[in-house]
């Protein structure tokens, strides 16, 4: 038998091939950047488009009008809801303190009942580290308390916590809570970043800029338990097998004598933690609406997006497709590693964009 040359089917690099933990992903790793400001956003995977714009990446086409594939991703407006501060530890960064608003009304709940709709009511969990009696003067005083931490040098890095609202998008979710790094050299800056927008509300547009690099980090579609051919990409066996064809030929060797984590199985498919690098923002549009030559026109076509509906709040347009699910978690940070030759980050011309039916 002749010696078989070929890269292996299938890639080991996102093993092993698990069910994320959690629906809302994390961001392990931060850019470094001058500017202060939140360090990415979030919001809702609504559905995808195309439209014709005039190509200003270095290239062939520069300068011609290409299609382009976009996703929309609704992004309501973001609670800073706490501020996390960190001290330097023996094996990395540990949490020193957290401070948190005290409990609020929802004027914008969608409800007839959104007097009596507080925040903390609707993240349908227990918030540990928030005292009883916690009110404007118990957090104040914990502020300060954190302020003169910062000043002592004691602490090295804060960052935000934020919370999402679904129900401004009619999403029948709970609030997603995270944590945002902010940008910047200085500690203290960072925290008067943050100090600032406590208790508000943080739009799309006040943190990112047209045109500019994103990661796109979400939990991919599941697709339930899989076969090795769809799992892993192997070929059929013969038709002449007797023991089936969609199936590896054999497991292994008699020496050493278990199965190797190589060998392509059956198993978890989709539902994984992913990241997509440098995914350009062409647009932001607000309150459902985008500028086009002029005008201000719907991004939903006609009939609505499939399983999602119609889009009233702020939103992204990305080049491209990103991971997960229509109405999952999408978190966005700029491009921690963006390519050399980069397009400039300014919003290109659309000349057209699709609003026909998707259905």
């Amino acid at each position: 038998m002749g010696k078989i040359s070929r890269p292996r089917r299938g890639s080991l690099a996102y093993s092993p091939r698990k069910r994320a933990k959690s629906i809302v992903p994390k961001i392990r790793t931060w850019p470094q950047e001058q500017e202060v400001r939140m360090l990415g956003f979030a919001g809702y995977k609504v559905g995808m488009t195309h439209v014709l714009m005039i190509d200003d990446t270095p290239g062939l086409t520069n300068g011609k009008e290409i299609f382009m594939p976009v996703t929309i991703v609704e992004a309501p407006p973001l609670i800073v809801y706490g501020v996390r501060a960190y001290r330097k530890g023996y094996f990395g960064l540990e949490t020193a303190t957290e401070v948190m608003v005290p409990d609020f009304k929802l004027e914008n709940y969608p409800s007839k009942k959104a007097k009596n709709v507080t925040f903390y009511s609707l993240l349908g969990r227990r918030i540990k580290t928030l005292p009883k009696n916690y009110t404007e003067e118990v957090f104040q005083q914990k502020l300060g308390e954190l302020e003169e931490l910062v000043e002592s040098g004691e602490i090295v890095e804060v960052r935000a916590l934020v919370a999402t609202q679904p129900w401004l998008a009619r999403i029948k979710k709970k609030p997603e809570v995270m944590e945002y790094a902010v940008g910047g050299t200085n500690i203290e800056e960072k925290f008067g970043f943050i100090k600032d927008k406590l208790g508000k509300e943080l739009r799309v547009r006040e943190i990112l800029k047209e045109g500019e690099l994103l990661d796109i980090v979400a939990v991919t579609k599941g697709k339930g338990t899989q076969g090795p051919v769809k799992r892993w990409g192997v070929k059929l066996t013969s038709h002449k097998d007797s023991k089936g064809r969609r199936k590896v030929a054999t497991i292994g060797p008699w020496h050493p004598a278990r199965v190797m984590w190589t060998v392509p199985r059956a198993g978890q498919m989709g539902f994984h933690h992913r990241t997509e690098f440098n995914k350009r923002l062409l647009r932001i549009g607000e309150n459902g609406k985008l500028s086009l030559n002029g005008e201000e026109i719907e991004i939903t076509p006609k009939g609505g997006f499939p399983h999602y509906g119609i889009v009233r709040n702020d939103f992204l347009m990305i080049a491209g497709t990103i991971p997960g699910a229509i109405k999952r978690i999408v978190r966005v940070r700029p491009a921690i590693r963006p390519p050399a030759k980069r397009p400039p980050v300014e919003a290109p011309q659309i000349t057209y964009i699709s609003r026909e039916s998707k259905q």
